[in-house]
């Protein structure tokens, strides 16, 4: 059995940017650690990606902070996490979930069976979102979410996605 480990969105405008809380920066030692407990190949990278037409776009008008826009330091992925996964297969993804990242675990599947844990941010948005985006394209596959090594918009947010994601039979470690 193969374990792959899913890091989303570690980036710097959910961090201490745009976007980021005292949360966010508190698990950093945690996901890099995590990381560390995987071999380099097992590795994949989400990264939240907008165009500078953002405030335009549907997400942009409900949640009005511009943010992760390609190319800028915001966008990146936080350098001591980067760092941590040279080898990681990193997918940019235009929304909360990415539907290529489940694809590509899906022909995984095909060749070998896996497991997925997920970790990163925002644990009551994209978190949430790829863990069931997984969950419906892999239903027998255990996924599960560490949630020492996510935060939420809030902490009642991160708390009630823990809940809906342990619902949908996803394991919450």
């Amino acid at each position: 059995m193969r374990k792959i480990l899913v890091v989303i969105d570690m980036q710097n405008d959910f961090i201490n940017g745009a976007l980021g809380t005292k949360e966010a920066q508190a698990i950093v030692k945690n996901v890099v650690a995590k990381i560390h407990t995987y071999p380099v190949d097992c590795i994949y990278a989400t990264r939240d990606t907008h165009e500078e037409n953002y405030m335009e776009t549907f997400e942009g008008r409900y949640l009005p902070v511009k943010h992760c826009i390609k190319g800028t330091a915001g966008w990146n992925i936080r350098k001591e996490i980067e760092e941590a996964m040279p080898q990681a297969v990193v997918v940019d993804k235009p929304t909360f979930g990415s539907a290529e990242l489940a694809e590509r675990l899906f022909i995984e599947a095909q060749k070998e069976e896996i497991e997925i844990e997920l970790i990163g941010l925002c644990t009551d948005i994209c978190v949430v979102t790829n863990a069931l985006l997984l969950k419906t394209k892999l239903p027998e596959t255990k996924i599960s979410v560490d949630s020492s090594c996510c935060a939420g918009v809030t902490v009642e947010s991160h708390e009630a996605a823990l809940i809906t994601m342990k619902m949908c039979q996803v394991e919450v470690i």
